[in-house]
């Protein structure tokens, strides 16, 4: 078995087992008054917590258009500062239930689907939210722009710790350009 393949197999294996779960974390609620429409367009990853499908990407976004029905189209995007590449997946969220609730699921895999609960957000503007996943292995905080004010960052994860997240384990995430080797280049 090459490696390409033994990738696949353990990215399948881990997408199996995370992303069967579209619950929310026990003694958390996502917000009401969500509304969809206000929160599409493209959201600048600020910080998380560490999981093999985003470890060593820095640039990350995501981006949410609409799509057919009540279906979200899902890009996410980040820059793999080990391979010199940019990395992007394409999905699909829909409502978990209510539509006026910020509880999604996301598919990037078939029928497999993730849970995608917004747990915080600047209702006013968009301009920020919290997000975690089925478990509180699972936590980004997303702003509008590539850095977010210090102070609403520190608010922001002070309330995640309160909630029983590992904050200390955050990996703040640069957003700048990319430095990529430019192989050399010889003249005729």
């Amino acid at each position: 078995m090459n490696h390409s393949t033994r990738l696949r197999i353990a990215f399948w294996g881990i997408a199996l087992i995370l992303l069967g779960c579209t619950g929310i974390p026990e003694g958390l609620q996502a917000v009401d008054g969500f509304d969809a429409g206000r929160y599409l367009g493209k959201w600048y990853e600020i910080a998380r917590l560490d999981h093999a499908f985003e470890r060593g990407l820095t640039n990350v976004t995501a981006e949410y258009s609409r799509g057919s029905g009540d279906e979200i189209e899902v890009v996410n995007r980040g820059f793999d500062v080990r391979k010199g590449q940019w990395r992007e997946i394409r999905g699909v969220a829909r409502p978990s239930g209510e539509q006026h609730v910020g509880s999604l699921e996301v598919s990037f895999f078939g029928p497999f689907w993730g849970g995608y609960h917004i747990i915080a957000l600047d209702r006013e503007n968009y301009g920020y939210a919290v997000v975690t996943g089925p478990n509180r292995s699972y936590l980004w905080i997303l702003s509008r722009e590539k850095t977010l004010d210090e102070q609403v960052l520190a608010g922001l994860i002070s309330r995640a710790r309160a909630w029983g997240f590992e904050t200390e384990r955050l990996i703040f995430v640069e957003h700048g350009m990319p430095v990529m080797d430019v192989p050399d280049v010889k003249n005729p």
